[in-house]
């Protein structure tokens, strides 16, 4: 085993998934940068129009973003669970039709986004004095779909054979030179947002290049063979399955987000910009539960493919108990610093911007731990191969977010907004708890179902 892996399998489960969580953790504090550094320089350099612009198309990056990053995560679970099996050849056979379907889909995702985005702002109402700068900025960031979908799935594919590590430090050099791109492009070429949009595509494509890399020269495991490449019905129905499932589950989500952008965009341009701020702040709040579903699905997926029943009861029992103590922190955090935060991020000292950006973040932050007893239970059920339940825990989300858009929101203003999700939240996790633990391979104690 490299020495950046984690048994997940032998160790204790809480040290384990502790040990296993950080760096995905980093890296997905990092991940977040891309978008939320090109939100705090152009708020700060290019004012408050230029952030509701990158504001009004963030669903829709959000959306794309979403889907490939869980084809991806699907991806990896099978991936995971031959890993936990021991079978190489089968582990090398998953890789193999990852990338075939990986391929296949940012092609796809290509063409439907270069065609369909400017007609898409335009349906969810983005202000005419915004629109062309968000078209700029999202159609870059869509042109090169590939790049970011190559790191993602290389990242995913390291961490299912126990390696969240390595993602990390490649992650940490592209943020950085992100950061240093977006100044350069924004303050010395003028570039305006799509500055920030190249800066982006150049850095992700670094950090998918240093993944590829360090997979030929010290994860070998993880590079098929020719004979690997050949078809395999079933395998590829798994793959495909997996993937698409959380990939959709993931875009249905974002999908009921846009809608609810619709509604966001019709408050005018500096709510957008209150609200794009403290969406990307509330990123960071929800990190370390979306961190924990990430850890626990890639635990649950190799214990699944060694049989260890108890210890997927017991890893998720301790993830929720980890979600917990998040969501108290979080609630003292966002009571003294939610205001001051969206000040900083934001750049501006318009009294509507800092009002409900800070409301926002405050009225969440009691609702995180029920995100993150969501996010494991979902990601759980991944893991154990079930496609379906998690699909329609996001319909519902989806279907949540439409009613609010067009019937609540309408009367309780962006108070509606700011409740939409926390409701949803609760709503869902009923059902994902009956799921799970009612699940037969869970509540049998045939451990062979």
């Amino acid at each position: 085993m490299s020495y950046f892996q984690v048994d997940l399998i032998k160790d204790k489960i809480l040290k384990a998934i502790i040990i296993f969580a950080i760096p995905i953790f980093i890296s997905n504090i990092f991940q977040q940068l891309y978008n939320t550094m090109d939100t705090m320089i152009v708020g700060n350099v290019l004012g408050d129009t230029s952030l509701a612009a990158i504001g009004a198309c963030t669903a829709v990056y959000d959306l794309l973003i979403g889907f490939a990053l869980g084809v991806g995560n699907g991806l990896s679970i099978v991936v995971a669970r031959a890993y936990g099996a021991k079978d190489e050849n089968l582990l090398k056979r998953s890789v193999a039709g990852s990338i075939i379907i990986g391929i296949l889909l940012t092609l796809l995702i290509m063409l439907i986004s270069q065609i369909g985005l400017y007609p898409l702002l335009q349906l969810l109402d983005t202000p005419l004095d915004i629109i062309n700068e968000s078209y700029s900025y999202i159609s870059c960031i869509t042109l090169f779909a590939s790049v970011m979908f190559a790191y993602n799935l290389c990242a995913g594919l390291l961490r299912a054979i126990g390696n969240s590590f390595m993602p990390l430090v490649f992650l940490i050099i592209s943020s950085l030179l992100n950061i240093g791109l977006d100044l350069f492009f924004i303050t010395q070429f003028n570039m305006g947002i799509l500055g920030a949009a190249v800066a982006t595509v150049i850095a992700q494509g670094i950090s998918a290049v240093l993944c590829l890399i360090y997979i030929f020269k010290k994860a070998s495991i993880l590079v098929p063979k020719k004979e690997h490449f050949y078809f395999d019905k079933e395998l590829y129905k798994e793959l495909a399955g997996q993937g698409f499932s959380m990939g959709f589950m993931m875009a249905i989500v974002s999908s009921g987000t846009v809608i609810l952008q619709k509604a966001i965009n019709s408050f005018g341009t500096l709510i957008i910009a209150g609200h794009t701020t403290a969406r990307k702040i509330n990123a960071f709040c929800m990190m370390p539960c979306a961190t924990l579903s990430a850890s626990i699905s890639t635990f649950v997926s190799q214990n699944r493919g060694a049989n260890q029943h108890d210890r997927i009861v017991d890893g998720v029992k301790i993830g929720m108990k980890l979600s917990i103590v998040w969501g108290i922190i979080s609630v003292v955090l966002m009571m003294l610093f939610a205001r001051a935060l969206v000040a900083l991020l934001s750049g501006s000292k318009e009294v509507i911007v800092l009002d409900n950006g800070s409301q926002y973040l405050i009225l969440n932050a009691p609702f995180y731990a029920v995100l993150g007893f969501l996010l494991i239970l979902r990601n759980s059920l991944q893991g154990l191969g079930k496609k379906i339940v998690p699909l329609i825990s996001s319909v519902i989300e989806f279907f949540g977010k439409v009613i609010f858009s067009w019937i609540c929101i309408p009367y309780l203003g962006y108070f509606g907004v700011m409740i939409c999700e926390p409701v949803i939240w609760c709503l869902m996790c009923i059902q994902l708890f009956y799921s799970f633990f009612n699940n037969p391979y869970i509540r049998n104690k045939d451990k062979n179902i």
